[in-house]
């Protein structure tokens, strides 16, 4: 994929982009970037996917000192990015707080929006998971703690987060890269430390009105986002959910295939439209 850069209202956004076709936009949660899609989008077929990255997170992550980067201020600066770069519209596929992004737009501007595929996504209360809150109220210690220290610690939540071993060292290798490049640990405290929860529960009571193809992904085992929030969400939204039974939380990473597959779907059923 090519990354790409483009300056809206002050900000230096990026995204990773390949193929043609429909527009795809494909939104990433924490800890990870646009390379959380890697295995995905090479299995989307005619589309023009594109992985846009969160201010503040990532490759941007020096954008997000000084702003605003909760869930809802993303949501906005994805609108405003969509406008920059000349995107009408287009099908999102979130995960983690890509998909509470993903939600959010999809109320607020429903025309910008042609259907969702979620997977493992944050959604009503579900969130911020106990280890984040832990850590975030440990932040000012945690800011201080040592590279290899802090490392450890990524390890265990990338550790538990998957379940195909495998990926976890191919994880930590592409994702810990923008924490080691930056200010680590204080990157990390900015990003938990603007969850809040009342970004997802100020948008959950109008789910059921979006008007919307929607398709969900869940890994059965996700000690991060349970499955039965993906049941509740999959309910609101009208939508069918996939599970998988041996996934975690990781499952762009650990079962790309059928993410894709979803996707793909989906896909079909809005250009038949």
């Amino acid at each position: 994929m090519e990354r790409k850069f483009l300056e809206v209202k002050g900000i230096k956004m990026s995204w990773e982009e390949s193929g043609q076709g429909y527009p795809v936009i494909f939104l990433h949660g924490i800890p990870t970037s646009p390379s959380l899609w890697r295995q995905v989008v090479p299995a989307v077929t005619a589309a023009r996917s594109i992985a846009w990255e969160m201010v503040g997170f990532g490759g941007s992550i020096p954008e997000g000192k000084g702003r605003d980067i909760s869930i809802r201020s993303q949501a906005d600066y994805f609108i405003s990015w969509m406008d920059a770069a000349g995107i009408d519209k287009a099908l999102l596929v979130g995960h983690d707080l890509g998909g509470g992004v993903a939600q959010i737009v999809a109320v607020r501007h429903p025309e910008r929006v042609t259907g969702m595929v979620l997977v493992n996504t944050i959604c009503y209360d579900s969130w911020p998971i106990t280890q984040v809150k832990l850590l975030r109220a440990a932040g000012s210690l945690v800011e201080r703690l040592p590279e290899k220290v802090f490392r450890m610690i990524f390890h265990q939540f990338m550790n538990q987060g998957h379940d195909r071993k495998a990926r976890v060292e191919e994880a930590m290798t592409i994702h810990w890269s923008y924490y080691a490049d930056t200010d680590g640990p204080a990157a990390f405290v900015r990003q938990i430390r603007s969850l809040d929860v009342r970004d997802t529960l100020a948008i959950s009571d109008k789910l059921k009105d979006l008007k919307l193809p929607v398709r969900l992904v869940w890994g059965a085992g996700d000690h991060f986002q349970k499955i039965g929030y993906g049941y509740r969400l999959a309910h609101d939204l009208h939508a069918p959910l996939e599970r998988i039974e041996d996934g975690k939380h990781f499952v762009p990473e650990d079962h790309p295939e059928e993410v894709a597959k979803n996707i793909n779907l989906l896909l079909n059923d809005i250009q038949k439209e």
